[in-house]
């Protein structure tokens, strides 16, 4: 079938929602009875779905989340102690324009990390923008910006980010050039932006991680002090779930025999 020189005209503007739309109106017998306005407002429509997909594909690649995780897939039935009432009042980004914080601890394998991933997609999904990284890399990274010139730039590029997701808090020791850079970091997002921070460190013991008091009086007087706090506990959901494909290997294994 020839493509209508209308939707080769859509297709040269960058209107791609449009020019699908209207290819799927011309398929549709019914469409004939839509009203000329009744047609451009579903071309209109398409196009603003269609240029919400892209942005939203566009922060995401950005956002560099570890796993795939939505906050509609959150089981609140697992035995953690996931407050279900505070975390969906998270998902409504409130915290975010009000430039709070996120704390989320607990064992390892209680879904840290899921969870974070899930907020920073609904993040994502409210035209805000997010940023994944692990803290033991990030700061290594930071180690290699200050040599090759690139430290400024990549702090001020931290500093610019709506969600900051600092993952595995306090997995490995500090040095005192790394105390500085996790200084420098949440002194410029103080205030003007939000960082969700996961740990299997409890709060309690951060300012002995940190090390060095005055830095680490510092540190958590800008990251802890207007933070919403989530503190799973349990064994690891990882190790459950192991268990429980285990016991149902088991069960078609003996209905087979």
């Amino acid at each position: 079938m020839l493509t209508h020189p209308t939707t080769d005209r859509l297709r040269e503007l960058g209107l791609i929602g449009m020019a699908r739309a209207l290819e799927e109106i011309r398929r549709q017998p019914d469409s004939v009875a839509l009203d000329f306005e009744e047609r451009l407002a579903l071309l209109v429509e398409r196009e603003r779905l269609e240029r919400d997909t892209k942005r939203l594909q566009t922060r995401l690649r950005f956002a560099g989340l570890r796993v795939q995780a939505t906050p509609e897939d959150v089981d609140y039935r697992a035995a953690r102690g996931l407050d279900r009432v505070l975390f969906q009042t998270l998902t409504s980004g409130a915290w975010i324009e009000r430039h709070e914080n996120l704390l989320v601890t607990g064992p390892t394998g209680t879904g840290k990390t899921w969870l974070s991933c899930a907020l920073g997609h609904r993040a994502c999904r409210g035209n805000r923008s997010v940023l994944y990284h692990r803290v033991p890399r990030l700061l290594e990274n930071l180690s290699l910006a200050r040599g090759d010139g690139r430290y400024a730039r990549m702090l001020k590029s931290l500093a610019r980010v709506q969600v900051l997701i600092l993952d595995d808090w306090g997995i490995t020791p500090l040095s005192a050039e790394q105390r500085r850079d996790l200084l420098e970091m949440v002194d410029d997002r103080h205030g003007r932006a939000s960082t969700m921070v996961t740990s299997q460190l409890p709060v309690a013991h951060w300012h002995e991680h940190i090390g060095n008091p005055t830095i680490a009086d510092a540190v958590l007087d800008r990251l802890v002090h207007n933070a919403h706090r989530i503190e799973l506990k349990g064994e690891s959901l990882r190790k459950s779930r192991t268990a429980k494909t285990i016991r149902l290997d088991e069960t078609a294994g003996s209905s087979a025999e």
